[in-house]
């Protein structure tokens, strides 16, 4: 079988044959890149049947999981969510105009603040939640589900040689 990536690596080799016993990271990297941009894309469409945008849905989920009481300070949320720093506080800012989550001042500490979802945030997370784990599924249906697990146990034995651990 032949891919998008042999065939860029195959004209790598011919435009480049000093580079080619170079290309091997290719084989990875590439794949997965190419691999995000079909998750994304449908992920984003899921995101946007709710009325919200992938990246807000992230924050969503990112409180949904952190249990009670569903409150992170933006700190905690750049940690854990795939959010850049730049893009959290306009983020919020659109998702609290959207009921979806409220911002809340730490009784200890007034200079901290927590953002929270609502009820609605609740609710609006719960759906997409469960229609983003039906995307996936119908995403990946004509693959072997050991396959799968097999990919996701090599991928995280990378990203652990690469630094990336746990999220805490």
């Amino acid at each position: 079988m032949s891919d998008a990536v042999d065939a860029i690596i195959r004209q790598w080799a011919e435009e480049r044959p000093d580079v080619e016993e170079d290309l091997w990271p290719v084989e990875l990297f590439a794949r997965v890149q190419r691999l995000y941009r079909v998750v994304e894309k449908s992920a984003k469409a899921a995101a946007a049947a709710h009325g919200v945008e992938y990246g807000e849905f992230d924050v969503l989920t990112t409180l949904q999981r952190s249990g009670p009481p569903y409150a992170l300070t933006a700190g905690a949320l750049l940690k854990a969510a795939m959010v850049t720093s730049g893009a959290i506080t306009n983020r919020i800012d659109r998702m609290e105009a959207k009921g979806l989550v409220e911002r809340i001042r730490d009784d200890g500490d007034r200079r901290t603040v927590r953002i929270r979802l609502t009820d609605h945030g609740h609710d609006v997370t719960r759906a997409a939640f469960a229609d983003h784990l039906a995307n996936y599924s119908r995403l990946l249906a004509d693959v072997d589900r050991d396959l799968v697990g097999r990919t996701g146990d090599g991928l995280r034995q990378v990203l652990e040689a690469l630094g990336d651990t746990a999220i805490e």
